[in-house]
C-alpha cells in the first residue's frame, strides 16, 4: 500500500461498495438506544437502524470515535507499507470525531505521517472529498498537495437535506427550538443546508413536493458539478430528484445511497440529502 492511504468516518455514508473499490478506510462512530451501545455499520447497518427509530423505543444517540479507533486505522495503513494517511471527517462543528482523528494523528506521528482535514460538512459531502482524495492518492500525489486541494474543495461542497420534519434535528440540540416550533405550526417541509459546519435551515418550503423540486433546482443552479451523490432514508419519492441531477453536467457518475445512523438519528426518517462539489469555475 505505497503511497497515501485516505481514511474517513461513518458519516460519510460512504457507500461500502465505493470505500471498498478506493481503498478507502472507515472508522465507525457508536449509536446508543438508552443503555445499549451499538458500533455504526459493524452491529447496526443502516436498514436495522430504521427499522428500530420507526418501531419506536429509546431514541437513538450518538459517540464520536474513541481515538484508539483512529490509532488503530493509522497504524494498519503505516503496516501495509502506507507512506502517510489523510483521514477526513465530518464536521468538528457538530461532533468531536475530528478531535478524536487529530489526538489519534499525534500519537501515531513517529509511525506514520498523518493529516487529518476537518471536512466542515456532513453525510456525502465528507464522501465526496474522501473519494477525491483517494483518486488524487491515486495518481501520486504527496500528502500536503492533497491536503491543500481539499482545502480549496471544501468551498465548493455544499449539502442540502429535505426533512420530513424538524424534530429530530431539535432533540438532538442542532437547531433551535422557535425553528422547529415554527416548522410544526405552519406544517413547513424544511430544506436544511450545512453553512460553516453546522446545520441552518436554508428554505422553508409548504410540501415536500416542493422542498424536492427546491433541491434539484439547486444542483442545476450550482452546476456545473464535480461530484454528486443523493442519500435517502426510507424515502421512496426521490425519482424526480435523480432524474432532475443526473440532467447537470457533471465530471463523476452519480453516486446513490443510504443515509446512515449517525446523521439519520439527528435528521429522522424521509429525509433525503443532496451533496455536491461544484466544479472549478474557468
Amino acid at each position: 500500500m505505497a503511497g497515501i492511504h485516505v481514511v474517513t468516518d461513518s458519516a460519510s455514508d460512504l457507500p461500502a461498495e465505493l470505500a471498498d473499490a478506493y481503498g478507502i478506510g472507515v472508522v465507525p462512530l457508536t449509536i446508543r438506544f438508552g443503555d445499549e451501545e451499538l458500533v455504526d455499520r459493524v452491529e447496526l447497518p443502516a436498514k436495522a437502524f430504521w427499522d428500530r427509530v420507526v418501531s419506536g423505543g429509546p431514541l437513538p444517540e450518538t459517540a464520536a470515535p474513541a481515538p484508539g479507533a483512529f490509532e488503530q486505522a493509522f497504524l494498519e495503513a503505516a503496516a501495509a507499507g502506507a507512506d502517510g494517511v489523510l483521514c477526513i471527517t465530518l464536521s468538528a462543528g457538530v461532533s468531536a470525531t475530528y478531535q478524536s482523528a487529530t489526538t489519534a494523528a499525534a500519537a501515531t506521528r513517529h509511525s506514520v505521517p498523518v493529516a487529518v482535514v476537518d471536512s466542515r460538512t456532513l453525510t456525502m459531502g465528507t464522501g465526496l472529498l474522501a473519494l477525491a482524495a483517494a483518486d488524487m492518492a491515486g495518481d501520486g500525489q504527496p500528502l500536503d498537495t492533497i491536503v491543500g486541494a481539499l482545502e480549496e474543495m471544501k468551498q465548493r461542497t455544499h449539502v442540502y437535506g429535505i426533512l420530513d420534519t424538524l424534530d429530530f434535528l431539535h432533540r438532538g440540540g442542532r437547531i433551535g427550538g422557535a425553528a422547529r416550533l415554527l416548522g410544526s405550526m405552519l406544517s413547513i417541509k424544511p430544506v436544511v443546508e450545512v453553512r460553516d459546519g453546522v446545520v441552518a435551515v436554508e428554505s422553508k418550503q409548504r410540501t415536500r413536493g416542493r422542498s424536492l423540486e427546491y433541491a434539484a433546482h439547486k444542483a442545476a443552479e450550482l452546476g456545473p458539478l464535480e461530484r454528486v451523490a443523493v442519500v435517502s432514508a426510507l424515502a421512496d419519492d426521490i425519482d424526480g430528484l435523480l432524474q432532475a441531477v443526473r440532467a447537470v453536467t457533471c465530471h463523476h457518475d452519480l453516486v446513490v445511497g443510504e443515509l446512515g445512523p449517525v446523521v439519520g438519528t439527528h435528521a429522522g426518517p424521509g429525509t433525503v440529502g443532496l451533496c455536491l462539489v461544484q466544479a472549478v469555475r474557468r
